[in-house]
């Protein structure tokens, strides 16, 4: 373990700038080379993935939350999420498509699923839903593979179905009273990631996004299900364990990252929220590994 967390283009590959629109599609077993079955925690900076397992089974693990999974199973992972699986290699496979942030946003208003909300979903391969879903991603990997006139409008066209379909396992079609509060959500999650270790203030946060403390509060909770304020202490939270997870740093650098005064403060900060004192939960999670 060192003291960052890797961020790749697509996985082993440098992170480099993504022209516009990019979308990337490939097996997993086509770099089965570079990580024999198991995926270190990483990050993708500008690209979010749909993972469709088309057979095999594993264990995937989103942050610091783990799934075992059977094929057929899915996962979305927006740009900046922690994640990695353990797989058998000879037995196993999926689809991966990367989709940079670029092309993602215009298929926020072509698609139910929330865009910024990791998820991974295990189903049944004789469910309709789920042969649907099957075949859309065989035409993704078709359409990138043979790469034909009017390919990335045809990708872009799949991969909003594509994440419809993957909605429809349990996300309910908003109404546009909701689409206007996804929006805001979506604008305020991406300032919080950037300055909630600047400590902005709420009014701080109106301010950038043009809006009213009401308006930002009932965003936050019909998007999160939290209060602005518990919104941002848990960004603080999610980066603490992401750090403790997957670093050695101590407790004091790790205080200092999330924007928290001193190692004292941050243990009584973490420990409130995750219920354990924070060497505790790294000592515990790391020996579940």
């Amino acid at each position: 373990m060192s003291n960052t967390i890797p961020s790749f283009f697509v996985y082993g590959e440098a992170d480099r700038p993504l022209e516009v629109g990019f979308m990337h599609v490939e097996t997993v077993m086509a770099r089965k080379n570079v990580h024999l079955g198991r995926v270190e925690a990483h990050q993708h900076a500008r690209l979010a993935q749909i993972t469709f397992w088309t057979k095999g089974h594993g264990t995937y693990f989103i942050e610091d939350e783990r799934l075992d999974f059977l094929a057929p199973a899915v996962s979305f992972v927006p740009s900046g999420v922690i994640h990695g699986f353990t797989v058998e290699p000879s037995e196993t496979d999926a689809i991966v498509v990367s989709i940079a942030d670029s092309a993602l946003a215009p298929l926020r208003e072509r698609t139910i699923l929330p865009l910024d909300t990791p998820l991974m979903i295990s189903g049944n391969a004789g469910a309709a839903g789920w042969t649907r879903l099957a075949s859309m991603m065989d035409m993704i990997a078709d359409e990138y593979r043979d790469g034909r006139p009017g390919m990335e409008k045809a990708l872009a066209s799949l991969a909003a179905a594509a994440l419809t379909e993957i909605g429809r396992f349990g996300t309910p079609a908003p109404s546009e009273a909701m689409a206007v509060h996804t929006i805001l959500a979506s604008e305020f999650r991406r300032l919080v990631d950037l300055h909630f270790r600047d400590n902005w203030p709420v009014e701080r946060y109106v301010a950038e996004l043009n809006t009213t403390p009401h308006l930002l509060a009932k965003a936050c909770h019909s998007a999160f299900g939290l209060q602005v304020k518990e919104f941002l202490n848990e960004r603080r939270l999610l980066e603490a364990k992401r750090l403790l997870l997957f670093t050695v740093r101590p407790l004091e650098d790790i205080a200092f990252e999330i924007g928290l005064r001193d190692a004292a403060y941050f243990s009584r900060f973490f420990k409130v929220r995750a219920g354990l004192p924070p060497s505790e939960w790294r000592a515990r999670h790391l020996s579940g590994q």
